[in-house]
């Protein structure tokens, strides 16, 4: 039996963070994956080709100039989905070398096979060759999710589809269904959309993206519909069936009938927990296959830590990076800080929505004092020279201490931007930063200095009207 230092199972960005971590500190660390190659569902599956795939969109759609070229603008005019995987199998495969390539350079060994508890310190690995056992001191689980699955849905992989089989889709389709109002199902919604699909989203909850800035959810839900996209909000789905001429209905509670060529399932995720014989650890998931874990990452059992999807909300990419950097961390004492109050979210819609910090909703609940400032991308030189008319950037800040509360930004770049708020928010900056720096021009950072301006000016008009009533 061979022993390691710590054993970490999955070898997605939780995964190999952690690994790369303690590697870093002199620990014999092994990763286990299943898959014939590393990078889990966020390389393979996820983040990478739907992020991809969005990029081969926009570019050969035309999509970002047709506001300048005019709506029949096209960089190819029929576009497969052949195109469309050309792009993503390409960086796909780059990424999966460099991830090989980081654990390689740090000495982290790969072992091979779908892992199972023996005990709280074993692993037994199951692979082509027969199984093996090896032991850790510390383990960390990084399994991630995959889709959940519903008994009113008959997968084929072919035009009834999962998340993780976009790309298996013989053709675009001219009607496409997507069942889901979360971040997967409005991705995708949002680049079938800008391909020309007929797009019918089917959403259980009275709007889309509930986490979000209601104003920027509105301006996307907007953007939709002006993109011929039909929201059905407050529906859900009863059941589906693929018709003898290929088509498939969804049939809704309210009885209604929506026909398309494909439906796509993307209603939550289930941890990747099946196969890992939890009980056998001393450890236990919920309904929908999360661990429970403490702030440290830890487990109930102090050795076991659990990091990435596999432990639910937020199930970003970036958060999992973080979560296995700090779970290594605090496996061998040392010290690290993060703070989860300053987590950023991409969305990547189109346009992107990016966020950080609380929302007018929560404010308002907290009975926080705010004031909001707001910048317009058709006003800025860049956002005109960019084509992009419907984007806006929106600081929130304390009324008193002018302390930054949020930034909100819905928006090509979106996801970039957002970092310079970022920077601000967590140094405890105020709205004057932004009025008393000088942004490169043209550059959609001046978006800024706009909003905290336009912020400013609300509150001394406002000052003005209470000393001067009449």
């Amino acid at each position: 039996m061979q022993i390691y230092d710590m054993i970490v199972i999955g070898s997605g960005p939780a995964g190999q963070r952690a690994a790369i971590q303690a590697a870093k500190t002199g620990k014999r660390v092994a990763v286990v994956e299943k898959r014939e190659c590393v990078g889990g569902t966020c390389i393979n599956t996820g983040t990478i080709p739907s992020k991809t795939l969005r990029e081969a969109v926009l570019h050969l759609s035309g999509y970002a100039y047709q506001g300048i070229y005019g709506v029949s603008y096209r960089v190819k005019e029929k576009i497969t989905m052949a195109d469309l995987a050309f792009r993503v199998q390409h960086v796909i495969k780059t990424e999966i070398d460099v991830t090989m390539s980081q654990l390689n350079r740090n000495g982290v060994e790969m072992l091979s096979g779908t892992a199972t508890f023996v005990d709280p310190h074993t692993i037994r690995l199951h692979n082509s060759t027969g199984g093996a056992d090896y032991r850790a001191e510390n383990i960390v689980i990084a399994t991630g999710t995959k889709p959940a699955v519903s008994p009113k849905v008959p997968y084929n992989n072919r035009n009834i589809i999962n998340s993780d089989q976009i790309l298996n889709m013989q053709e675009i389709p001219k009607t496409f269904i997507v069942v889901g109002g979360g971040v997967i199902g409005v991705e995708y919604t949002c680049m079938f959309a800008a391909l020309g699909v007929r797009m019918i989203l089917v959403e259980k909850r009275p709007r889309l993206l509930e986490f979000a800035d209601g104003e920027m959810v509105e301006a996307l839900s907007y953007h939709l519909r002006d993109s011929r996209v039909t929201l059905r909000l407050n529906e859900e789905v009863a059941s589906v069936e693929e018709q003898p001429d290929g088509t498939v209905v969804a049939t809704l509670e309210s009885n209604k009938k929506i026909t398309g060529t494909a439906l796509l399932y993307a209603v939550g995720r289930q941890g990747n927990v099946d196969e890992l014989n939890l009980a056998a650890a001393g450890l236990e998931a919920d309904n929908r296959g999360r661990i429970k874990v403490d702030a440290d990452f830890r487990t109930k059992v102090p050795h076991i830590f659990a990091v990435g999807d596999v432990i639910g909300f937020p199930s970003l990419a970036s958060v999992s990076m973080e979560q296995g950097r700090i779970a290594a961390a605090r496996a061998y004492n040392i010290p690290v800080h993060s703070n989860p109050e300053n987590y950023p979210y991409g969305i990547y819609t189109i346009p992107e929505i990016s966020f950080i910090g609380k929302t007018e909703e929560q404010l308002t609940d907290e009975d926080v004092p705010y004031e909001v400032g707001v910048a317009f991308y058709r006003e800025i030189a860049r956002g005109q020279i960019r084509g992009d008319t419907t984007g806006r950037l929106k600081l929130i800040f304390h009324r008193e201490t002018h302390q930054i509360l949020g930034v909100h930004i819905i928006g090509d770049g979106a996801s970039e931007l957002l970092h310079i708020g970022q920077a601000v928010m967590i140094l405890k900056g105020t709205v004057e930063y932004f009025v008393d720096t000088v942004f490169n021009y043209p550059t959609l950072a001046e978006c800024y200095k706009a909003a905290a301006f336009n912020g400013l000016n609300k509150l001394a008009h406002q000052t003005a009207l209470a000393s001067n009533p009449s």
